[in-house]
């Protein structure tokens, strides 16, 4: 019997204008997981809900876990530190959500399910219930953030998908990936809303170097993502596959298919998946679920305000977020919310042309103070040696030497005598006829001032460039 859905006129969903488009627009991605054997496949008979995993158990009584995904552990706090939730996110006073959530058949969660307006198979089963019942209930106060800061984020997703003509569904994958925060990083390094790894990211397109992470740039990411999901459905044909490719890598579903006896279903090859891959379809199916029925769980959206609109420009030499901040007076935190993948926020404008997003308002100050921003404390937030020059070899002072009392004439005499046959009996070893060994942390001054000769002689007879020399080399001074 078809339940028919009344959504409550207090929480309607407060959709603005894109507003991306005033913030952003003008080899394997792995997660570090193995696959465990197991001899054949377990039947689900419960599901318990624990701190950060599930725990399956079997009609024998075998036990099972899954992890969640990390999004799914996040401390709400730390997405309520987000620039953009600080500055344009708030609570809905209109919309009174208690910690409440009413239960429903089995039968409704499936109708739901069925009528989600997706090409994506959704179905329905225990995983499936628990991962939506994490969402309704432990985390209800993480969905309400985001579904306030996927105002943000969606139209920066959607565009993306459209352009590789995948499913719009998939716009909720970075819900499971980072619970749309674009600053984090997981424990093996994934980083950014879709969670790129860095071999992955480079090979889709992303720059990362020790100044610019371009994981974290919401649109750059946003299509090395779609490209990378279009790669993914081209080699399995089958999208629950390839969302769980995304997650382990391709060469874990392939050696998940060959256990399963060439099975391409993702139900079928599950016991023979990473655990947190386990998890990781049920998870995109409940964000699915969680982010449309919210209102009948009880959940309000977080409000969005509308932020200034934004535009760029691009610079050609290197310049400091701080020198942009302090010159036009801007929120230094607003100008590292709007530029993310400046990893140090240095803009590296040298090494190739690069833009930075302003303020639109704040554009047309900046080529009028540009000389100033460069100039601004340029040597302490800047400050890298072009060209250093190397300190010579430098002969004792005579006036530092220390003083020897004598004892007499003669024996000064004798000594000196000593001292000038010692000399020469090693200048004449260390010349050894016409060439010598390099002995270590001698540099060829020292070698040619020891051996009658120069610098250049020693260069030109020995083909060398620069001062550079190995010591046990042999040099020829003759």
């Amino acid at each position: 019997m078809t339940t028919i859905l009344r959504k409550k006129t207090t929480c309607l969903v407060r959709w603005v204008l894109p507003l991306c488009l005033f913030i952003f627009m003008p080899s394997t991605l792995y997660a570090q997981t193995e696959i465990e054997e197991e001899e054949e496949e377990e039947e689900v008979e419960q599901v318990v809900n624990e701190e950060d995993e599930l725990m399956l158990t079997d009609a024998e009584g075998n036990e099972e876990v899954i992890d969640f995904p990390a999004a799914m552990t996040f401390d709400l706090d730390s997405l309520m530190d987000i620039y953009m939730t600080k500055n344009h996110l708030t609570t809905d006073n209109d919309c009174r959500m208690t910690d409440e959530n009413p239960e429903y058949s089995r039968e409704e969660y499936i109708e739901r399910l069925s009528r989600l307006p997706t090409i994506i198979e959704m179905p329905y089963n225990e995983v499936v219930q628990r991962f939506i019942d994490r969402y309704a209930v432990r985390l209800r106060h993480t969905v309400s953030y985001l579904l306030g800061a996927q105002n943000f984020y969606m139209p920066i997703f959607e565009e993306a998908l459209e352009a590789y003509g995948l499913p719009l569904e998939l716009k909720y994958l970075p819900v499971i990936e980072s619970a749309l925060n674009p600053k984090a990083v997981s424990r093996v390094g994934a980083t950014g809303l879709w969670q790129f790894m860095l071999a992955t990211g480079k090979q889709y397109g992303l720059t990362v170097n020790t100044l610019v992470d371009e994981r974290q740039d919401p649109i750059k990411a946003s299509y090395a993502a779609a490209h990378y999901l279009s790669d993914l459905y081209k080699i399995f044909g089958n999208w629950n596959l390839a969302i769980a490719a995304y997650n382990c890598g391709p060469e874990n579903i392939n050696k998940a298919i060959h256990r399963a006896n060439g099975e391409r279903d993702y139900w079928v090859i599950y016991p023979y998946l990473p655990k947190e891959t386990r998890g990781y379809v049920p998870a995109f199916i409940a964000a699915n679920y969680i982010m449309n029925y919210y209102c009948d769980h009880n959940i309000c959206p977080m409000v969005s305000r509308l932020p200034a609109k934004t535009d760029t420009i691009m610079v050609s030499a290197n310049v400091h977020l701080e020198q942009i901040a302090a010159v036009l007076n801007l929120d230094m935190e607003l100008l590292r919310a709007l530029n993310p993948s400046y990893r140090q926020s240095i803009v590296p404008g040298l090494s190739e042309l690069s833009a930075i997003r302003l303020p639109q308002g704040d554009v047309g100050r900046f080529i009028d103070f540009e000389d100033s921003i460069y100039n601004y404390e340029k040597q302490r937030l800047l400050g890298k040696r072009a060209e250093v020059a190397i300190a010579a070899d430098v002969e004792p002072d005579p006036a530092t030497r220390p003083t020897v009392k004598r004892k007499s004439t003669r024996s000064s005499r004798n000594t000196r005598a000593k001292s000038r046959t010692t000399r020469s009996r090693r200048a004449t070893a260390n010349r050894g006829g016409s060439s010598v060994t390099v002995k270590r942390g001698q540099t060829l001054s020292e070698i040619a001032r020891r051996n009658g000769t120069t610098v250049e002689k020693l260069r030109r007879l020995n083909g060398i460039r620069g001062n550079n020399i190995q010591a046990g080399k042999k040099l020829r001074v003759k």
